[in-house]
Formats: structure tokens, C-alpha cells, sequence
């Protein structure tokens, strides 16, 4: 479940994605409705032809799945790509029972494992959204046998709602132990915190993975909403979703459809014990299929882009944002691309030195190993679950390879605003006239403090000589609704221009960059 750029490169990603910031409970003031810009446009994406380029890799992607199983003796895996909120690709290679010879089908139930944390994490949101709880909360106040827990300093904050989400309650890391706790009662949870648990760290200091954490958070769902965890999940969620071959008990599950768990040992397969559902199944218990869970994964990328209109999920599109933010994020080397990595609420987050974004869980339990990954500026993702113990079910990098290879990893552009578009319409004119009506109209009270008038005229004057005449003007790229650039096709070179404007209504130019670029 679990060289590089230059100095600078990696410490700009670490500033641009390692923020620590608590999304507070949306609490507006009685009778108050929020206003919203009608002119705003979202990003969208051009000659989008994603859903084509992936049917025309699915010979290629099959035949990547099906040697993968084969080298790594993996009895059968079920996989599946989402574009935006559709299950375009779907398939599946070998067999879910070994006795039985049954072949594995996209609609197979396997255990999914860790993949059920962000489940877990969604319905807290739930709740947080409705008032029922904070993310602030001790959780004691939910569980009072977490009261008598020994520190590890008196200096410790107590642990909150929010520390079990992110696996900074200073828990250790559990997956080799918590695994086999699938099937304990409400009991044996509420004995083992009586009896003490023990500390790896300090809550709040840094992030531990920590099955037990999310087997709290199963209680305190129990306990808010009155309900068992999984009729709670079921009832909010998994229907709602139309998720309805989803299951925590594989005595529910169709024998034919139901995936059996084996390892590899002595060069041959032996089955591993299906555990049952129970307390500990907030952190791995559900049984699901690559067309179910596809829904699941369209939840998501439904979140993206930020945009008005109807709410149609479980929770806001806002509160699965939330979840997809990380925290107490940490720098990974790997290869010639450093990586930012964070947990957020019950996903992995993920950022790479060129910008790229991911959202991931895997899973993995005796008899079974899953994982997903989707892409939010994409609107693509992928999913993949098999029926061998602690395995990883598919050849990630190169499947990613692929899709990249063919075109299909392609972001959102976004849409000139009107105001950006207006005034860099105004500044083309500014920098070749010194015009002192647009001055006064559209630049920023700071614009001449930080740079004299004299000394910016004599710069834009001198950079225009040196393009000569100028030929073309490219269209604005804006970097978001307030910011963008730009450029005049000069007979002797280049004038790259970038601008920013003010949080002012009256939006007004803040910053106006020129630079000259002599043609090779």
C-alpha cells in the first residue's frame, strides 16, 4: 500500500503542494445565500478524444494484463478505465476459482481491502456536513475509553476525528496485525483501547499508516448515526450509487460471482482463509466488482472541475475535494522525477516534479490485492483487483506508458476570462502609447511604486525597438481567471508579456513582465 530535478525544482513543488490547511465545516449565517459569478466558464477539454484512443488500446492493454498475471501467478484479475463518470474499458484475465475453473468476469466481487478506508472517510464527511460532527472533535467525546490513553508527552494534543482520517493519531502501523482483525467484534475494539493502545509517535507530529484508526472511525460513524457501519455505508453510499453487487459479507456475495483468495507457496497455489465481516471491516472489508466500484471512481472525478449547479453525490463536490487533499505531505525521491506524496482523508495523493496529479489506494489482504489511481485534471481512471495475497494486480507503469504514449493523458484547458481578455487588449495599447487614460483606468495603485513611470516606459520602449515590427499577437493563456500571458510576433524576435490582476472588484493590473526573446 504504499535523480531528480534540481534543488529548486523540487523546492518548489514542495511549497506548491505541501500545505497543511483544514478545510472548515461550511457554516454560513441563517437566511445568508451565497452569490456566484454567472460569467465564470470551467475548464474544459479540446478535441477531447479520449474515450476513442482507450477502446483502441484495449487489444494492447489485455495482452499487458494477461502476461502480467502470468509472470507473477496471479490466479485472475478484473480491471477497468473511467473517463469522467463512464466505465469505458472493462475486462478481466484467468480465473476466480481454482476448483471450479469459473473465469473471471468484470463483474467478480473481490475483496478490495484498504480501498474501503476512503468509504469510511466519505461518510464522515457525510456527517460533518450535516452537523453531526467535527473534524475537530476529541474522539473521545465519541468513544470515552479513549480518555484513559497513556501519552507519549504531556506535550500531546489529544487525538480528534481528524488525526484518525489522516493517520496522524501516533498509532504504529498496523497491516500486518490489523489484516487479520477483519472479523472481531465491536467488543474486542472497545477492550483493546480500555486496555491501552500503544504509541509509535506523538498525535499530530507525523503521518503512520493505521488500520486501527479507521476501525475507530467504523465506531464513531455507529455511534453518530445510530446504525451499524455497514447499513450506514450502504444506506448513504453504495446505494445512492447505484452500487448494488457491493457487499461486506462473502456469504452474501454470489458463489459465482465471488473471487477465492489464494498465495503462492512452494511453487503452487493454496488457498487463504475468507475472513467474515466485522468491526475492523471500516479498514478493509468491502467486497466489490471492477463495474461497481467504476461508479465509485466516477464520484470522484465528478468533483473536478470546481463548478455551479446541482449536487448529485453523497456528500458535496466541495467535501471530495476535501478528501482528496493531502496532508502532512513528504518528498519521495524516485528515478529522475521527485515526487510529492500526502495522505488525505482515506486516499493517497500524489504530485510529480512536472505538475502531475493523482489520487491512489490500494488494497491488499490474504488472498487478494486491488488498487485504483485517478487523475483528476484528466478525468481518467483506473482500477484493478485480483485474487493473490499482497499483490500488487497490475503493471502500473507501464499501463500509465500507454496511455500516455497514445494521447490520452491530455489536461483541461482554461477559458479566458472576460476581464483577462479585456485587459490585455488594454495593455497592448498601454505599452506602445504610455496612453495616461488606461493608466488611470487599469493599473494598480502599486503598479508605479514599485517601479518608477519613467523607468517602465523606457523598458517597454527599448524591448518593442529591439522586436521591430510586430506581426502577430498569440492568444491569451491564462493560468487561472485573474492571470495569464501572452506574446508579440516581433520581425526580430519575441515579447513574451505576463500579467496579474488585484482581488480589487475593479480588477487592475498588479504586475506587467516583458521580456524579449531575439529570433536564433
Amino acid at each position: 500500500m504504499k535523480t531528480c530535478y534540481s534543488y529548486l525544482a523540487n523546492l518548489i513543488i514542495l511549497v506548491l503542494f505541501s500545505s497543511q490547511a483544514s478545510f472548515a465545516q461550511d457554516k454560513r449565517a441563517e437566511g445568508f445565500t451565497p452569490t456566484f459569478n454567472p460569467t465564470y466558464r470551467i475548464p474544459v477539454f479540446e478535441q477531447d478524444q479520449r474515450v476513442e484512443k482507450i477502446k483502441e488500446i484495449r487489444p494492447e492493454l489485455e495482452a499487458l494484463m494477461a502476461k502480467y498475471a502470468k509472470e507473477n501467478h496471479i490466479p485472475g484479475i478484473a480491471y477497468g478505465i473511467v473517463v469522467d463518470e463512464e466505465l469505458i474499458l472493462a475486462s478481466s484475465t484467468g480465473v476466480l476459482n481454482l476448483e471450479k475453473n469459473t473465469p473471471v468476469a468484470t463483474t467478480s466481487g473481490f475483496r478490495i481491502a484498504s480501498m474501503t478506508k476512503s468509504f469510511t472517510a466519505m461518510a464522515i464527511m457525510k456527517l460533518r456536513d450535516e452537523g453531526k460532527l467535527s473534524l475537530n472533535d476529541p474522539v473521545e467525546k465519541y468513544i470515552p475509553e479513549m480518555a484513559k490513553l497513556q501519552y507519549l508527552t504531556d506535550d500531546a494534543p489529544v487525538i480528534d476525528i481528524e488525526n484518525l482520517l489522516t493517520m496522524t493519531a501516533g498509532f504504529p502501523e498496523d497491516n500486518p496485525w490489523g489484516d487479520r482483525q477483519l472479523d472481531e467484534d465491536e467488543q474486542m475494539l472497545l477492550d483493546m483501547i480500555n486496555d491501552g493502545i500503544s504509541f509509535a509517535n506523538v498525535p499530530s507530529f507525523q503521518y503512520e499508516y493505521s488500520n486501527t484508526g479507521y476501525a475507530l472511525l467504523g465506531h464513531i460513524i455507529s455511534k453518530v448515526s445510530g446504525q451499524s457501519y455497514q447499513d450506514y455505508i450502504k444506506e448513504n453510499i453504495l446505494q445512492p450509487l447505484g452500487m448494488t453487487h457491493t457487499f461486506w459479507e462473502i456469504d452474501d456475495v454470489p458463489e459465482k460471482e465471488l473471487a477465492i483468495g489464494y498465495r503462492w507457496e512452494d511453487e503452487q497455489w493454496k488457498l487463504e482463509p475468507m475472513l467474515h465481516d466485522g468491526v475492523f471491516g471500516a479498514m478493509g472489508g468491502l467486497v466489490t466488482s471492477i463495474e461497481d466500484f467504476s461508479k465509485y471512481v466516477s464520484l470522484h472525478l465528478s468533483a473536478w472541475p470546481p463548478r455551479s449547479g446541482k449536487e448529485n453525490g453523497p456528500i458535496r463536490r466541495s467535501s471530495l475535494r476535501e478528501m482528496q487533499t493531502p496532508q502532512y505531505s513528504r518528498l519521495i525521491k524516485t528515478g529522475d522525477c521527485a515526487i510529492m506524496s500526502g495522505y488525505g482523508f482515506g486516499l493517497g495523493i500524489s504530485q510529480n516534479c512536472k505538475g502531475t496529479k493523482w489520487v491512489s489506494h490500494g488494497g491488499a489482504l490474504p488472498g487478494f490485492g486491488s488498487n485504483y489511481r485517478f487523475f483528476p485534471e484528466f478525468g481518467i481512471g483506473i482500477m484493478a483487483f485480483c485474487n493473490l495475497t499482497y499483490t500488487t494486480p497490475w503493471p502500473l507503469s507501464e499501463i500509465e506508458e500507454l496511455l500516455y504514449e497514445k494521447g490520452i493523458m491530455k489536461p483541461r484547458q482554461i477559458p479566458v476570462s472576460d476581464i483577462l481578455e479585456k485587459r490585455k487588449n488594454q495593455l497592448i495599447i498601454l505599452i506602445q502609447t504610455s496612453n495616461k487614460d488606461l493608466e488611470a483606468s487599469i493599473l494598480a495603485e502599486n503598479f508605479f511604486l514599485d517601479q518608477s513611470k519613467e523607468s517602465r516606459y523606457a523598458e517597454y520602449k527599448t524591448i518593442l525597438s529591439q522586436a521591430g515590427e510586430i506581426s502577430n499577437i498569440t492568444s491569451l493563456k491564462p493560468s487561472n481567471q485573474l492571470r495569464g500571458s501572452f506574446t508579440l510576433k516581433g520581425e526580430n524576435g519575441d515579447v513574451d508579456i505576463f500579467f496579474t490582476l488585484t482581488p480589487e472588484h475593479d480588477t487592475k493590473v498588479q504586475q506587467l513582465d516583458l521580456n524579449f526573446k531575439p529570433k536564433k
